[in-house]
């Protein structure tokens, strides 16, 4: 059996950052799936599921919603892993194509207040796994410390 890509990345190297982790053919268009790495692999703690969980609806519903890519927007995830989340787009893209837009989806993640969207009994299958404020730590410390002050090294896999 052929290993995936992915698991070719040498994770012991991988820094936090925007990576295109692949691009496919669907239906005649390219879509391009993002690595929004958000902790070093092996080398930092991983995220706390409850915050990741809060992340993963917060951007989901940023992203849905934006005016200029809400209509390219295909997908929104955690890793498994919990040191980041898989972004898919429409289009031939490169890592840094979207770094605007991870700003402005961690900015407003890092300032939301209120009741996560989509954070109840009828529409997530495990609600109550949420932590607003630990999500908007994360948030802030990847867009302080990444996002803001992105180089080339945050947005090419090591080789």
């Amino acid at each position: 059996m052929d290993k995936i890509p992915s698991f070719t990345i040498n994770h012991n190297l991988l820094l936090r950052g925007i990576y295109v982790s692949r691009k496919d053919n669907v239906g005649g268009e390219t879509v391009t799936t993002f690595d929004i790495r958000m902790k070093e692999p092996n080398r930092e703690p991983a995220m706390h599921p409850g915050a990741l969980h809060t992340i993963e609806h917060l951007a989901a519903t940023y992203l849905r919603n934006d005016p200029e890519w809400r209509d390219r927007i295909v997908y929104w995830g955690p890793m498994g892993c919990l040191t980041g989340n898989y972004l898919l787009v429409k289009g031939d893209l490169e890592s840094r194509d979207i770094v605007d837009l991870m700003r402005r989806t961690f900015g407003f993640v890092a300032s939301y207040e209120g009741d996560v969207p989509g954070a109840a009994p009828k529409d997530c299958g495990n609600w109550l796994l949420h932590d607003l404020p630990m999500a908007r730590w994360e948030a802030r410390k990847y867009l302080t410390e990444v996002l803001e002050c992105i180089k080339d090294k945050n947005m090419a896999y090591p080789e």
